[in-house]
């Protein structure tokens, strides 16, 4: 009863700081106005006064610099005041996985710890170090069983996109198991929707690529759900029977709009859907004042912004259209 009450009061805490921050994020009217001025110096400028370094005159490699470091900074904020790490730690974990892909994909060569994150778990330095010398020791289970495996398979078939399709498994078993010690309903529930998200788009992609059911059975992940089996049986019928299939979810409409695409229709639409089918379930943690909802919000919210800014910023220097950059942004919810 008493860790109980700590706990709670630590939570509070944290949701209070957390709601507070969730008020000094970028609006969409500062990213409209990100948009609208003339040159991408005054963009970056815009975002000082929300947290961030100023960008002008950045490149890309700065670009992605600063939105780690920003990412980085709000875990290690969290990370100080939380009871529990799962939360935080189903946010960290994707970048864990993207290291292993970057690495097993570039067998550890130099030139691919420049592109290695500081969000996961592991330091990148240490992660390549384990990489190199063959030393797992430290590493998470589950995070060495993804190296070896997708090495492994790799090395037998020359396939990187086999290799992936198996870090990926690895990695939503390790989201489920997450999820599942947190002993938190919202957070298995956002499990679930992010495994049932992955394979949505794989499905759409799987067909567009004229890749058949085989194919696809490789590259669906657990943990959703949608069983994967039903799934390919729908989409390989033809597509119409997807959207049943995610009827009174967050994606239904990104599953309808799946349906279209499969068929060649707009894959921007469908996409945006995915994504802003993430940010309805997440909405509903301002249901609940303070605990882990509140703590998935703000970095479903952040990861958002993160995403947000780097799609105008990235899409100002290169000089793509803003209108165009602007079909592209996800709702915010903020």
């Amino acid at each position: 009863m008493a860790e109980k009450k700590i706990n709670d009061t630590k939570y509070l805490a944290l949701s209070t700081m957390l709601r507070a921050k969730e008020s000094g994020m970028l609006s969409r009217d500062l990213m409209d106005r990100m948009l609208s001025v003339q040159t991408f110096d005054e963009a970056a400028r815009l975002i000082v006064d929300s947290g961030y370094e100023n960008l002008a005159g950045a490149d890309a490699t700065a670009i992605e610099s600063e939105l780690g470091r920003r990412r980085k900074v709000a875990f290690e904020e969290i990370l100080k005041i939380i009871p529990q790490t799962e939360p935080v730690d189903i946010f960290r974990l994707r970048y864990d996985y993207h290291n292993i892909k970057t690495l097993v994909k570039g067998e550890g060569g130099e030139e691919n710890l420049k592109l290695l994150s500081q969000s996961g778990r592991v330091a990148p330095e240490e992660l390549k170090e384990a990489f190199t010398v063959g030393d797992y020791r430290f590493l998470p289970k589950s995070m060495t069983e993804a190296i070896t495996k997708s090495r492994a398979l790799l090395a037998r078939t020359a396939n990187p996109q086999f290799a992936d399709f198996e870090t990926d498994r690895i990695y939503f078993e390790e989201l489920t198991s997450l999820a599942e010690s947190s002993g938190n309903e919202f957070l298995q529930g956002y499990v679930r929707l992010l495994a049932d998200n992955a394979n949505l788009r794989t499905a759409v992609r799987t067909v567009r690529m004229g890749k058949d059911k085989d194919f696809m059975m490789l590259a669906l992940c657990p943990g959703g759900n949608v069983m994967g089996e039903r799934l390919a049986d729908a989409a390989f019928s033809g597509g119409d029977a997807v959207p049943a299939l995610f009827t009174a979810t967050p994606l239904y409409k990104a599953a309808a709009l799946g349906a279209e695409a499969m068929k060649g229709g707009e894959l921007t639409k469908f996409e945006l859907a995915c994504d802003n089918g993430i940010s309805d379930y997440v909405s509903g943690a301002k249901l609940k004042p303070f605990g882990v909802e509140a703590v998935v919000e703000y970095l479903t919210l952040l990861e958002t912004e993160i995403t947000s800014v780097r799609m105008i910023l990235t899409g100002r220097l290169a000089g793509v259209n803003p209108a165009k950059i602007k079909e592209r942004l996800r709702d915010l919810n903020a």
